[in-house]
């Protein structure tokens, strides 16, 4: 499945990784949002946690077709991700996420299917018990 990517952190523009991992592999970034998750500081990096009631703001990356099983690799890497492993920091989950329209009746918000790297169960319950929630939802104005 070739789905494009939801970044909430690091990957951001402007943030440390974004040259590092998506200048030159992407088609479109446009901003959009995760409902049902709350943005918690790593510190140094986010977790997405999902919880009910939360949205966590971030950007949708359109990865160019040549660039994309590369892209794939390389953030799961960076996530340090692996298929089933239980040491796994973050999980990389299919979930819709909310497009932001342009702001005109025609341009309304879309939902759309995308890869997220959500904090892995272990994480989470961690997170949720003594980590730093951000408020905001939003990593740049933490």
């Amino acid at each position: 499945m070739r789905l494009p990517f939801f970044v909430y952190g690091t990957l951001l523009p402007g943030e440390v990784n974004h040259d590092l991992f998506l200048r030159g592999r992407t088609e479109v970034e446009e901003p959009a949002r995760l409902n049902s998750a709350v943005l918690y500081d790593g510190p140094g990096y986010p977790y997405a946690v999902e919880e009910r009631g939360g949205v966590v703001y971030g950007e949708l990356v359109t990865a160019m077709p040549e660039m994309y099983e590369e892209l794939l690799i390389a953030l799961d890497r960076l996530e340090e991700y692996a298929p089933g492993d239980p040491r796994n920091l973050y999980e990389r989950v299919e979930r819709e996420v909310i497009r932001d329209g342009d702001g005109t009746a025609e341009g309304g918000d879309t939902a759309v299917r995308a890869w997220v790297y959500v904090a892995a169960p272990t994480v989470a319950a961690r997170l949720r018990a003594r980590g730093k929630l951000i408020e905001s939802g939003d990593w740049r104005v933490r």
